[in-house]
């Protein structure tokens, strides 16, 4: 990704952020994160991935309605040729990460013994005893 890429996405992700924080009120938004603004080089898509601990559907579906009014006020705070039209991805990332510490808190796995020190192993390979 170009350093323009990267600063359009994490200027995409900044005023979404204040949307979702401060100005949209759909209930099913309240807590939304957004997690991650991927931008195509030309800056015509924005892939914005979202987490919620809300319903995935419900946050989704509200996305969706909000999309248009979003893209209006990306349009009013950036001076982007053409406004990039927001495609909406729910991040799995942080439900994987949430199912692998599940799955490694359910091991059994027995502390390791503490190992000898270097000076307890040359003494006993001395053959002195």
């Amino acid at each position: 990704m170009t350093i323009k890429q990267e600063r359009a996405a994490q200027l995409i992700q900044e005023i979404l952020s204040t949307l979702l924080m401060f100005e949209v009120t759909d209930p099913a938004l309240q807590d939304v994160t957004i997690t991650e603004v991927k931008v195509d080089r030309e800056i015509e898509y924005a892939d914005v991935y979202v987490h919620s601990l809300a319903e995935r559907d419900e946050v989704m579906a509200g996305l969706r309605r909000a999309s248009g009014y979003l893209r209006r006020e990306l349009a009013a705070r950036t001076r982007f040729r053409k406004t990039p039209v927001l495609q909406f991805h729910w991040d799995v990332a942080i439900d994987r990460g949430e199912r692998i510490d599940e799955i490694l808190s359910t091991l059994d796995i027995p502390p390791e013994s503490p190992a000898e020190t270097p000076e307890e192993q040359t003494a006993d390979d001395d053959g002195v005893g």
